[in-house]
């Protein structure tokens, strides 16, 4: 018989655990360890590395550190009701409920189902108030038993507004009971939002007295909606911050579309929505096959054109991101054993290889070849010398292949992310026609929107039901094509072309105080936002100039990539030399900043950002600017796009780059942390509070 995951013995009430999460922390692994769970170090330890990688509050004084550790014995759950309550990084502040979950190594995801359990009970006001007023440890276990066996707990938080919803629906003449809706939740992270979601629109849906059915795409196992339901449904919602994956099955259906933090906050006001856009022909529906019918206006709260277009834009980035990161960096290491002369003669198969090994007489190479051997076993046999240039031909062309799909990439996902899959194929044919005519990465956004826009717009054609099942496949992929493909040569290509010429000339061409200006614009871009639209324009920009390998070009990606590197390198500094200006969670974070920002991760400043950005968001954008214009004034230049400091080898001219680059790091660290410390010395919280 297995082994409760709760017991009286993992319960403490009321109980001083210390002061920082990482006391609590330690002090609830040791209690695990007391019932020969879990090994008190081990477990500890990979809660603690986890909770590096994420904050585990909740928010509501709630927080949920968790781990899976070779250290578990026994999959386990503890309680502690904390007096006083510690800080565990909710925006909300410190929190007085702690579980911590303890997964073994082989749990299969037993920790995230748990989490999900507990995540939806959380949701409802009589299991918080029964944490929080028990008197004694087994009603704890009672209370979490029920919780984690599905049981239900009657007066859901929802359940007020829901009940008023149901009745505004009623009053509108719906009948609902014979109303069927499904839902999709999904945060980034895709753990406690997207389950508390999902709850909140579960039990709205049952006070509204409708059948509701909800899939939350967490970051475990996804239990797909049966596709017999999707069929039978009125109405879809979608509550997310991520794109909903497979989207395509719920089209024509009419869509609500909110934020996955609506869901939590106000479930019954997006059922209610639901409901009316079920009964209106006019509303907006979702789009992939002939039957999704007509996209209007209509449908109460669907995202702005402005929030769709940018959602999508961000969407063709964060996937062209990972062809920019693979092919720079192998193109950077092909630099680093083969030389930079490499780009001029990469040669690594057939007669022209022959040719451009000049190491070895071109008969023996032909010899060589025509006798069965490679141009890699040739080049290895040698001599190592040979056998390392070699391998940087080699990977210069692997990185050159994959740089090549970075603008079809971005126009793909751009369609991707307003159509669906109708949209990639021509989204991706537009990107490769963009670089075909020089259009560059321009051509790729303008291909990818048309793309998307066209085939959305197609999509919502109505016809026959023997030709709906070829639309999404053939029937829009072919013409969307076609047309993206037309008016890219026929009308569209040549003036982008010559736009993007017109730019790389103007790049080329800057000297001076020019050359500086444009460091400072990009530092500013870099800290604005630390990961978001506008940090990621500025880096797209970079980016895509490395394809034209000018010095303009790579001087530009030099200043991005040391800007960028500035905001989490300048807190971690501030919070060793200020201590007593941050909390223990903010000084935790600043340790693990050392080697985000070395490592050119600018969301590495964002926990620091979110919870003071009017002190720590402009001081950071001061450093970043003194890094920008430093970088390019002096000249550095960087041919790989990711990499911080571990990179060092692909900044030219060498040796004198790399001091450049140091010290332009350095000065915009030494600035960002200096104005950030003065800020929070000269402007306390409570006053920056008031303003805000």
């Amino acid at each position: 018989m297995s082994e409760p995951l709760i017991t009286s013995e993992l319960v403490l009430l009321d109980a001083d655990l210390g002061s920082t999460k990482t006391e609590v922390i330690n002090a609830m692994a040791a209690l695990v360890a007391k019932t020969g769970r879990a090994d008190e170090a081990g477990l500890a330890a990979d809660a603690l590395a986890r909770e590096e990688k994420a904050v585990t509050g909740l928010g509501g004084g709630i927080a949920i550190p968790h781990c899976r550790s070779a250290a578990v014995h026994t999959n386990t759950l503890a309680f502690a009701r904390l007096s006083p309550k510690v800080e565990f990084g909710a925006a909300d502040g410190p929190a007085d409920l702690a579980f911590m979950i303890a997964a073994s190594e082989g749990s299969d995801d037993a920790h995230l189902t748990l989490l999900a359990m507990l995540a939806r009970s959380l949701m409802r006001s009589e299991f918080l108030e029964g944490l929080r007023s028990a008197t004694t440890p087994q009603q704890i276990v009672d209370l979490v038993n029920q919780a984690t066996e599905g049981a239900e707990l009657s007066a859901p938080a929802v359940a007020p507004a829901a009940a008023a919803a149901a009745a505004t629906v009623a009053a509108s003449g719906n009948e609902p009971p014979f109303k069927l809706i499904v839902a999709v939740t999904a945060c980034p992270t895709g753990i406690a939002h997207t389950f508390m979601a999902a709850d909140g629109l579960e039990q709205a849906g049952k006070a509204a007295g409708i059948e509701m059915h909800v899939e939350p795409q967490g970051s475990g196992k996804v239990e797909w909606l049966d596709p017999a339901l999707i069929a039978r449904a009125d109405a879809a919602i979608f509550a997310t911050d991520v794109p909903v994956r497979d989207r395509e099955r719920f089209a024509g259906l009419p869509v609500i579309e909110a934020g996955v933090k609506r869901a939590i906050n106000e479930p019954a006001k997006l059922v209610a929505e639901a409901l009316v856009a079920a009964d209106n022909p006019n509303a907006r529906k979702v789009a992939g096959t002939a039957s999704a019918g007509t996209a209007s206006a209509g449908g109460g709260s669907q995202l702005s054109i402005g929030k769709r277009v940018q959602q999508a834009l961000m969407t063709g980035v964060s996937y062209m991101i990972p062809f920019v990161a693979a092919g720079g960096l192998l193109l950077a290491l092909g630099f680093l054993f083969g030389g930079f002369d490499i780009a001029l003669s990469p040669g690594v198969n057939g007669a022209r290889a022959c040719a451009d090994l000049t190491w070895l007489s071109a008969d023996a190479c032909q010899a060589g070849i025509t006798g069965g051997k490679s141009i890699g076993a040739l080049a290895i046999a040698a001599g190592w010398a040979s056998g390392i240039n070699y391998l940087g031909a080699v990977l210069f062309a692997i990185g050159g292949a994959a740089f090549g799909f970075l603008v079809p990439a971005l126009s793909g996902y751009i369609a991707y992310a307003l159509a669906g899959r109708p949209g990639i194929a021509p989204g991706f044919v537009g990107g490769a026609i963009s670089v075909t005519l020089g259009a560059g990465f321009i051509g790729g956004l303008i291909t990818g929107l048309l793309a998307g826009v066209i085939a959305l717009w197609i999509s919502g054609f109505k016809v026959k039901r023997w030709l709906a099942g070829l639309m999404p496949v053939v029937i829009i992929p072919l013409v969307v094509t076609a047309i993206v493909g037309g008016l890219m040569y026929f009308l569209l290509g040549q003036p982008l072309a010559n736009l993007t010429k017109a730019m790389q000339d103007g790049l080329t061409s800057m000297s001076g105080t020019s050359v500086v200006l444009l460091g400072i614009v990009l530092g500013l871009m870099m800290c604005f936002d630390l990961g978001g639209p506008v940090n990621k324009a500025a880096y797209l920009f970079a980016t895509a100039g490395l394809s034209a390998a000018t010095a303009a070009n790579f001087n530009v990606m030099a200043a991005v990539m040391a800007a960028g590197m500035v905001p989490p390198l300048a807190m971690a500094l501030a919070t060793v030399v200020r201590k007593k200006l941050f909390t223990e969670v903010e000084r935790e974070n600043g340790a693990a900043a050392w080697l985000l920002g070395a490592s050119f991760i600018s969301e590495g400043a964002i926990p620091f950002a979110a919870g003071d950005p009017l002190r720590v968001i402009p001081s950071m954008m001061v450093g970043g600017a003194v890094t920008g214009a430093l970088s390019m004034a002096l000249g550095v230049g960087l041919r790989a796009p990711h990499g911080g400091i571990f990179v060092l080898f692909a900044f030219q001219p060498l040796p004198f780059a790399i001091f450049g680059f140091l010290i332009s790091l350095v000065a915009g660290v030494v600035v960002a942390a200096a104005a950030v410390i003065t800020m929070k010395t000269a402007w306390p919280k409570k006053e920056v509070a008031a303003i805000a």
